[in-house]
């Protein structure tokens, strides 16, 4: 690949200013500078330098985010910053976007990749994705509502009961259960329908992926055996 092309496809801006980039002496590999353009490269695992920061050639990124409070999950927000401000400039400029999406004031686990296929089968209903949450509650956990959480409770505008696959009581005020269906404010509608309110949502798991010991506000890219453990058959995986 045309190194001016390669790091194109890192989002590092047009092809023109790639060009320029390399042009000025900003591109170097294991500390050797290379400055023309048109010089072709092997991608596959190459690292290399750009103005002096380390960087991996990826053709697609898998990112794993803990989203705080405060930040929306779009491209184009509107009443609070987007989750992209979180992210180095080149992911969201190679189109990155977010696998589903949480409320502004819901905080945790947040996949986010510039693979549509991946995007897609994180979010496809039919996949039934298990994502685990952690709800405060305004009122006290009682027996009867995560009984009604299990057996599914009506929501307005839905034609069948919705039921958790798991849930527990954590704590007096604080409960952790699992939803594989992805509906609009679900977790907080259903806690709602099953007679209590939700005041605060942590996303702590998707698929067989735990959110782990990352900070909020904090991102990486997930592993390779990481990217296995989701129900997604990555390229070359042979999954």
């Amino acid at each position: 690949m045309e190194l001016e092309r390669l790091l194109q496809s890192q989002g590092f801006g047009s092809r023109k200013m790639c060009r320029k980039l390399i042009q000025s002496g900003a591109f170097a590999i294991d500390g050797v500078v290379h400055d023309n353009p048109r010089e072709s490269l092997d991608p596959t695992g190459l690292q290399f330098t750009l103005d002096g920061e380390s960087w991996d050639y990826r053709e697609h990124v898998y990112i794993l985010l803990n989203k705080p409070e405060g930040f929306e999950c779009s491209t184009s927000p509107t009443h609070h910053e987007g989750v992209h401000s979180l992210l180095p400039l080149p992911l969201a400029v190679r189109g990155v976007q977010p696998a589903g999406r949480l409320d502004q004031d819901t905080t945790g686990m947040l996949l986010l990749s510039d693979d549509g296929p991946f995007l897609h089968a994180m979010m496809s209903p039919r996949r039934h994705v298990p994502k685990r949450y952690v709800a405060t509650t305004k009122h006290p956990v009682t027996s009867e509502m995560l009984q009604a959480l299990r057996d599914g409770v009506l929501l307005r505008d839905e034609t069948e009961p919705l039921a958790a696959t798991d849930v527990m009581s954590l704590s007096s005020h604080e409960i952790a259960l699992t939803i594989t269906q992805g509906k609009y404010h679900q977790v907080k509608r259903m806690v709602a329908a099953a007679g209590n309110r939700v005041e605060h949502l942590v996303r702590t798991a998707i698929g067989g992926l735990p959110m782990g010991d990352l900070a909020l506000g904090e991102w990486r890219y997930l592993s390779p055996d990481e990217l296995l453990s989701l129900p997604y058959e990555a390229p070359g995986t042979g999954k």
